[in-house]
């Protein structure tokens, strides 16, 4: 791989201190085989987190390099050896590992750690690892779908330690929608409260619109790189959450958004926030994947209800009457609710996911060909008739909606 190899190159780990900026503290070796990471895995990629986390970014990297030159059995043994989760069965991770593998090879040679560097330097990046000054720790409770690094363009920084309201909702929302999130914004930030979002039309831009006319800290989650401001007509308002409070962003500058990556940036709002607020949502609204995690991570959820008839709020009203969020009778409520998950009286529901976005065609082939016992990938494919890369694709997508969940004997409905 470009950009990562034996000495690593002055130049490079030089361009890394830079984006580090007054982080003393990260290893610009390590650093550097992070970010070479996060351009080759999409986001929330839990072999990739799981491979990191028990072997160090550089040596994971350099064993999988290795692996896909042959070296395989080097790799299994090492994480048998390191105790990765699942390796204590060697025959059913090795099945996980090459499909893994597989899913990244076509990225492995052809990533280029410092192209990444130069494109975050371009538009003044600051680059957080785990450890560093001014992760935000809050993260960390994705476990192995945490974010591999940040790139943030930010004034202050992600977090300064205050309570974080994320709010979210409809692209096409309802002036009543739009005067509910006014409301709720407004509230959190006479408190203190920093105001998490999306960036994306509707409701997410009258968050952060509200939180900068307030005078109070923003962020603003992207789908894409940190250079990639998205949608075109919010870029202004873009660039002004970033001079108030923060535009944050785990892919690497230069990748393009798109439905998967807007899904999986959903986490991140979640868990940067304390507690999450739907203002309004359709039956299939990305907002619900939001409500979905924060439910999942333990923060409290919040929805606001709206007309008996108004397909903008059928989606509240699902995660009300299905018990997986408080009903908001007051602006002020969420603000309330951001104390531990115990005293808030909310906790997340046990039982069958919300199904939150329209499911994808291969999704749904997926999830019929799992039976009552966990299947390896290979039984998944042959049973749904999709190729093993569509299927690792298509499980990815499922683990992330919470519909299946994965063992040392392979996935199964979650």
């Amino acid at each position: 791989m470009s950009g990562v190899g034996p000495g690593h190159g002055s130049e490079l780990l030089a361009a890394i201190r830079r984006v580090l900026g007054a982080d003393g503290v990260s290893d610009p070796v390590q650093t550097a085989a992070r970010v070479a990471w996060s351009v080759i895995v999409e986001p929330g990629d839990s072999v990739a987190g799981e491979l990191m986390a028990a072997l160090g970014s550089e040596r994971a990297l350099g064993s999988v390099l290795l692996a896909a030159d042959g070296a395989f059995e080097d790799l299994l043994d090492g994480c048998v050896e390191a105790g990765v989760p699942g390796a204590e069965d060697p025959d059913a991770f090795a099945g996980v590992l090459h499909t893994a593998i597989d899913r990244w090879r076509p990225r492995l040679v052809r990533s280029d750690v410092a192209d990444v560097v130069a494109s975050a330097e371009a538009v003044g990046a600051r680059l957080l690892v785990p450890g560093s000054a001014g992760w935000p720790t809050a993260i960390d409770d994705l476990g192995p779908h945490a974010p591999l690094v940040l790139w943030t363009r930010s004034a202050t920084g992600v977090g300064d330690g205050a309570p974080a309201l994320a709010v979210v909702g409809s692209r096409a929302n309802t002036i009543a929608g739009a005067e509910a999130a006014a409301e709720i914004t407004s509230s959190a930030a006479d408190a203190g409260c920093t105001i998490v979002s999306g960036g994306a039309y509707g409701i997410d831009a009258v968050a952060h619109r509200v939180a900068i006319a307030a005078g109070a800290p923003t962020i603003a989650v992207l789908a894409g790189g940190i250079d990639q401001l998205y949608p075109a007509g919010n870029v202004q308002l873009l660039h002004n959450v970033a001079r108030q409070g923060a535009l944050v962003a785990e892919s690497a500058p230069g990748t393009r958004p798109t439905r998967w990556r807007f899904l999986a940036r959903n986490r991140l709002i979640a868990a940067l926030a304390d507690a999450a607020v739907v203002v309004e949502a359709g039956a299939r609204s990305g907002a619900l994947n939001t409500a979905h995690h924060a439910g999942q991570l333990g923060r409290p959820v919040f929805a606001v209800p709206g007309a008996f008839a108004s397909s903008a709020s059928v989606g509240c009203h699902r995660l009300v009457a299905q018990g997986r969020a408080q009903l908001v009778v007051h602006p002020g409520d969420p603000v309330a609710a951001m104390r531990p998950v115990a005293a808030s009286g909310v906790t997340a529901a046990a039982d069958e996911p919300l199904v939150s976005v329209q499911r994808d065609p291969e999704v749904v082939r997926v999830l019929d060909a799992l039976g009552r016992r966990a299947l390896p990938e290979a039984e998944i494919a042959r049973r749904s008739g999709l190729s093993g890369a569509a299927v690792a694709d298509a499980l990815a997508l499922a683990q992330l909606q919470g519909l299946v969940a994965h063992s040392s004997g392979g996935w199964g409905r979650a």
